[in-house]
């Protein structure tokens, strides 16, 4: 048996992988005939259709502009953050129909319909969007009435006589 003198050679004798063995995924365009990239952002029980292209940055909300769909500035911050993030501002196009939920989840799911039609539209953004969390799918949603309780967790009010 042949004495080992390095790491390599015993990873080699341990049957491993050298460093690095699996190459990272590559991320392709994926693009429509008319230039548009689709996608679909979901938050809650809201669900979002996304057609971004290039264009002037105007974003329309079910035949609305967006600043009319979502009054609250707060929402509207929450839609720009991804176009904000990637520095993209008056670039894209944003075209959207959205359903379901309230106004917060529904601009939720907006923003992450759009950051994962921009990272369709242009792969090199997505290690941009990646660490602020847009294109992580929150999947939290409200938890169900249970038999016996007023609420999901909240029991009916007790009383001793």
């Amino acid at each position: 048996m042949a004495e080992i003198q390095s790491l390599e050679q015993l990873g080699e004798a341990m049957g491993a992988r050298p460093v690095g063995g699996e190459p990272a995924p590559v991320h392709e365009r994926k693009v429509d005939a008319l230039g548009r990239s689709y996608a679909t952002g979901k938050r809650k029980d809201a669900v979002a259709r996304v057609w971004l292209s290039r264009g002037s940055g105007k974003i329309v909300v079910n035949g609305k502009d967006f600043t009319a769909y979502f009054a609250r500035p707060v929402l509207q911050m929450l839609i720009m953050q991804p176009i904000l993030a990637a520095d993209r501002d008056n670039q894209f196009d944003i075209n959207a129909s959205v359903e379901g939920g309230g106004l917060s989840g529904q601009a939720g799911a907006l923003r992450h319909g759009i950051s994962k039609a921009m990272t369709y539209f242009e792969p090199e953004l997505r290690g941009v969007l990646k660490p602020y969390g847009f294109l992580t799918r929150d999947s939290r949603v409200v938890e169900r009435k249970k038999y016996g309780r007023r609420k999901a967790r909240r029991s009916f009010q007790f009383s001793k006589r």
